[in-house]
């Protein structure tokens, strides 16, 4: 078999699947065989010339479903539709945010899928066939595979919220430690996440106000609760965002008022004894004509003097309440 085609598999419309072995019976594939499936790596060279040579894109087409960087979208082609779409990153030491693209060619005979990563949600499909379950249709085909590539999601929105609710119970007990570092990464996950999933949505729309030829019309009401189900996720995800921007001003504000605290204190401190710096001050010139330098109770009645002052000036401080 062509080196970078993963899974090559012939539909049997009754929830099964045959694979192809050898490339000579791939190329001598017809349409009456029944419909076709090829899943392959695009970052081979192998599979890129087999699905050049097929003759299924133009230049400019196949250049656009094998580029490194894609946007989700759905856009109709020469020979059929193509459908780009993305699903979260849950391969091992990966973070999540770092959608892995799923790109689609579409028509009533065939289709072919490219990825550059793993992606679980194919392999869960490709194991539908063993059991008989798979779907029967290419209509099916793609409608399963969106809702895989969606219904995934879940647990990683969930864990953006459980972080959220943890954030918002350390605010409550300021003796924690707060990591603001933590909580803009989990809001740059959020934002990463729903730059993909808004024109994901949008793609899925599109998908459902069009009449294609591959797609059946029973197909559409499993398709429309795809859909629903990521404007769910991208409502939570815009929740999360707002949540996250009202933990950060919370933080911010507290940490604006304990230092308007400690520098009201110290101006307090500061004015209650800025007259006993002034005469003290006035006292230490060390010139002629201090009053008291004779008298040896002057030093015992200036510091009385200096404590009733103080007193004093607490006692308008507290009736002016500025204590």
């Amino acid at each position: 078999m062509i080196n970078g085609l993963l899974h090559v598999l012939i539909l049997d419309e009754q929830g099964g699947a045959r694979a192809i072995d050898n490339s000579t019976e791939l190329e001598n594939w017809q349409p009456e065989h029944g419909k076709l499936w090829v899943h392959m790596d695009y970052s081979q060279a192998d599979a890129v010339k087999w699905l050049a040579d097929s003759n299924l894109l133009t230049d400019y087409e196949l250049a656009s479903l094998i580029a490194d960087e894609t946007r989700p979208r759905l856009t109709k082609v020469t020979n059929g539709s193509m459908l780009f779409l993305r699903g979260v990153n849950l391969n091992p030491a990966q973070s999540p945010e770092d959608m892995v693209s799923l790109r689609l060619f579409i028509n009533e005979n065939v289709i072919i899928t490219t990825r550059k990563r793993r992606l679980l949600s194919v392999q869960d499909v490709v194991a539908t066939f063993d059991d008989g379950n798979g779907p029967c249709s290419i209509s099916e085909l793609v409608c399963q595979l969106a809702q895989n590539l969606t219904s995934r999601m879940q647990g990683v929105i969930d864990s953006l919220d459980d972080t959220l609710d943890i954030f918002e119970d350390e605010i409550d007990e300021p003796s924690k430690g707060f990591d603001n570092q933590a909580l803009a990464q989990m809001r740059r996950q959020t934002i990463a996440l729903k730059r993909y999933l808004r024109p994901q949505k949008e793609a899925l729309i599109t998908l459902l106000n069009n009449k294609y030829k591959w797609l059946d019309e029973d197909d559409k009401a499993r398709l429309n609760e795809t859909t629903n189900m990521l404007i769910r996720f991208l409502e939570e995800l815009d929740s999360s965002i707002e949540r996250a921007q009202i933990i950060q001003q919370t933080i911010a504000n507290q940490v604006s008022e304990q230092l308007n605290q400690r520098m009201y204190v110290m101006s307090v401190v500061a004015a209650l004894f800025l007259p006993l710096g002034f005469l003290t001050g006035l006292l230490g010139v060390n010139v002629g004509g201090i009053p008291g330098t004779e008298s040896p109770y002057a030093f015992s009645l200036f510091l009385i003097f200096l404590v009733v002052l103080t007193v004093g000036i607490g006692i308008y401080f507290k009736n002016k309440k500025w204590l």
